[in-house]
């Protein structure tokens, strides 16, 4: 075995396997020249004693070979080393057999003779796909703390802006007015706010006021007596006793009729309701948490909506980010509905391609989060790969990946910290350069070892963030 190791001590570990010296010599010299580490072996046993020992990024090996096969070693590489991708080189002849061993989890295979091209073009392929799903496992264990730090994912400064209002109007009392488009998930920030607030023992009882006809929503709401109209034969608790002690989640509530609204004002000033057909009022204790993507406001000044009714919800009120301002929150989001409908799903997708990513990032998102989410299902649903790629996209978000110049822009929002900035063009240069850390180094005027330094302490904080204890 002999060790070729390169400059960069960074460099990706490339291990090829050969039992023709010559050959093995050749493919070894062509790697160095790349500035690639090398590392080689003669016979499968050899190259297992290298997994063992070292981090291999690739694992090149021929088909053909005494004793342990090419599809042998690649099991065993799968249980050793999963992280490690597997190129196969073959003769014209066991192609059929090279297309068997990538069912197996080989990432492709070249024929032989070998061209220099193809050969230098497989690997750097395979080292991007796996930089991918490293990537895509760094998004995951953010999405994991986010998640446990309250149960929504985003990290963009217009999100932290948004959720540090939340932290501080959810133990108050304070009625709660939330505005924000369609898919801005304002049920779950309702919830968020509920479970931060002293009432998170309690019920949260949503209701959507646009998707229930104004003649059955004042008896959802308020209940009703028995014989109170006809098909009344018992008795009913509406949303706002099933609330009581807890908290309760008017969507749309611009969507109210004139009639509702009053009725609404009166349980919020006076704390007590009746339910239709009854006589008696009814105490409840409710935390009320209104949403609308309508400008109440202006609803106020078209006569649409009691300007009184408006003054009580409109307490505190809390703006949600649209999609397209989270810069930095759609591969997050991505990430997090990639796994909740990989595990609905009963499927194996380690995150997405470049060009995917690209897209998603590129596309403005109209229906925001929720559209997202679909987004994301559809891509599972139909992927037959391990990465989800462009062409398991919607079509409206595949048509954003050629959308944008070549000389793409950086839109970052006022505020964003000089860390974040700076990591959001490093990470955006290599996008540009397709992973290329010399050519990114060059085009910023650092040296490529200030991008690896950077690109390692990132790595290394959010390993520590997902995981404080160190266990």
């Amino acid at each position: 075995m002999t060790d070729t190791t390169s400059t960069e001590s960074a460099a990706p570990l490339i291990l090829v396997v050969d039992d023709e010296a010559s050959n093995l010599e050749s493919v070894a010299r062509i790697f160095q020249k790349e500035g690639l580490r090398t590392r080689t072996a003669t016979h499968g046993e050899q190259a297992l004693d290298v997994l063992r020992r070292e981090r291999v990024n690739v694992l090149v090996t021929d088909l053909q070979m005494p004793g342990m096969s090419g599809v042998d070693l690649l099991r065993a590489t799968r249980a050793i080393s999963p992280e490690t991708e597997v190129v196969l080189m073959t003769a014209y002849g066991t192609v059929g057999t090279a297309v068997e061993a990538m069912k197996e989890g080989a990432y492709d295979f070249l024929t032989k003779p070998l061209k220099r091209h193809a050969l230098v073009k497989g690997v750097r392929k395979a080292l991007e796909k796996q930089a991918l799903v490293e990537e895509n496992k760094r998004l995951r264990a953010r999405v994991v703390q986010l998640s446990r730090a309250g149960g929504i994912v985003g990290a963009s400064p217009a999100f932290r802006a948004t959720m540090d209002i939340v932290r501080q109007a959810a133990p108050s009392t304070a009625t709660i007015l939330l505005l924000g488009e369609s898919g801005t998930g304002k049920e779950l920030v309702a919830r968020a706010i509920h479970d931060l607030s002293h009432r998170a023992e309690g019920p949260f009882v949503p209701i959507n006021c646009a998707a229930i006809p104004e003649s059955i929503l004042e008896s959802e709401l308020f209940g009703y007596e028995k014989g109170a109209f006809t098909g009344a034969v018992s008795r009913k608790e509406g949303r706002f006793e099933r609330a009581h002690g807890g908290t309760l989640f008017l969507d749309e509530v611009g969507e109210m009729s004139p009639s509702v609204q009053v009725k609404l004002l009166r349980v919020i000033q006076e704390g007590e309701l009746e339910r239709l057909g009854g006589t008696h009022p009814v105490k409840v204790d409710v935390r009320i948490v209104a949403a609308t993507n309508r400008d109440l406001a202006e609803e106020v000044r078209e006569g649409r909506f009691r300007e009184d009714l408006y003054y009580r919800l409109n307490v505190v009120k809390i703006g949600l980010p649209p999609l397209r301002e989270r810069t930095g929150d759609v591969l997050l989001l991505a990430n997090h509905f990639l796994r909740a409908f990989c595990e609905k799903n009963g499927k194996q997708i380690a995150g997405f391609t470049r060009q995917a990513q690209d897209a998603m990032e590129r596309y403005g998102w109209p229906g925001n989060v929720r559209e997202l989410e679909n987004a994301i299902e559809r891509a599972v649903v139909l992927s037959r790969d391990d990465l989800i790629d462009l062409g398991d996209l919607p079509e409206t978000v595949r048509g954003a990946a050629g959308a944008a110049p070549a000389g793409r822009a950086i839109v970052l929002p006022i505020g964003t910290p000089m860390d974040e900035i700076e990591m959001r063009v490093i990470h955006e240069t290599l996008r540009h350069t397709g992973g290329d850390k010399t050519l990114a180094a060059q085009l910023l005027g650092i040296a490529t070892r200030t991008i690896y330094r950077k690109l390692d302490r990132e790595r290394a904080g959010a390993e520590e963030k997902a995981d404080p204890a160190g266990a």
